[in-house]
C-alpha cells in the first residue's frame, strides 16, 4: 500500500513538473510512457520513478 501511495505522488510530481524534470533527463527514459487522452497529455514515469526511488531509499539508508 505504501509504495503505491509513493507511485502515485512521483506521478502528480511528474505530471506537475515535466518540462523542468526533461530538461535535466528525468522523463525521458526508457520505460516513461506519454500518451494522449481526451485532449490532454499524460505522463506515465514508471522508470523515473524508479531511479528516484532508489536514490530517495540509497539517501535514507545514509541518514
Amino acid at each position: 500500500m505504501r509504495w503505491l501511495l509513493v507511485f502515485l505522488l512521483a506521478s502528480l510530481f511528474f505530471n506537475v513538473l515535466h518540462g523542468w524534470l526533461r530538461k535535466i533527463g528525468l522523463g525521458k527514459l526508457p520505460g516513461d510512457f506519454s500518451f494522449t487522452f481526451r485532449g490532454r497529455e499524460w505522463h506515465v514515469p514508471l522508470a523515473s520513478s524508479v531511479v528516484l526511488s532508489v536514490l530517495a531509499m540509497l539517501i535514507g539508508l545514509m541518514f
